[in-house]
């Protein structure tokens, strides 16, 4: 089993990259992120998952465990192969595509080439609980409450419920003043 791979990234295709270990060339399929951060001729430390088939045998690259620990769950979802959980961690950051899993997004996971709307709505329902919600920036967007500043904002929590992501509703509120009722600074809200 190969766990990691250090070495010198030698090319850059489509949606995979060539890391030369000590002269043997390694092809690695990797997200559009870690895709965008790998640099021709610069040394590079990829976590890889192996993929093997009677025909194939296909490395995946990741720069960060937590992106191939990711990357593991969405294979743990029936109907995801490992073609299909790049995608969907190609459709935008790890967190971006963590919140639209735990904020029930279908559509953003949709996005991903190859995933329907079943698969995405198998996606969300068996991991949703998992992938662990992380939550809106509340000071960057103007939510942060002096008592308490982990305290969850009730508006982003009505604005979730509606099928906003956390971050959205975090944007929508971001002008909205915070000393207003909660009804109120919704309407608001959706109105912007």
């Amino acid at each position: 089993m190969i766990a990691t791979l250090n070495g010198v990234v030698s090319e850059k295709l489509a949606d995979t990259v060539v890391l030369d270990v000590q002269g043997v060339g390694y092809g690695l399929y990797v997200s559009a992120e870690d895709h965008g951060r790998l640099v021709s001729g610069e040394p590079a430390k990829l976590y890889v998952y192996e993929h093997i088939r009677e025909q194939q045998h296909d490395l995946f690259g990741f720069l960060k465990r937590e992106d191939k620990n990711f990357f593991e769950q969405l294979l743990g979802v029936n109907g995801v192969g490992p073609k299909m959980a790049l995608n969907m961690l190609s459709i935008g950051t790890n967190q971006e595509v963590r919140q639209a899993i735990a904020g029930g997004d279908v559509k953003f996971i949709q996005r991903a080439n190859g995933v329907g709307k079943r698969v995405a709505e198998r996606v969300v329902v068996e991991l949703k609980d998992k992938v662990g919600l992380v939550g809106v920036d509340l000071e960057s967007t103007g939510l942060l409450q002096a008592e308490d500043a982990l305290l969850k904002d009730e508006a982003v929590e009505a604005l979730v419920a509606l099928g906003y992501t956390p971050q959205d509703a975090g944007k929508a509120l971001q002008n909205v003043d915070p000393d207003l009722p909660t009804s109120q600074r919704v309407k608001l809200a959706l109105r912007g």
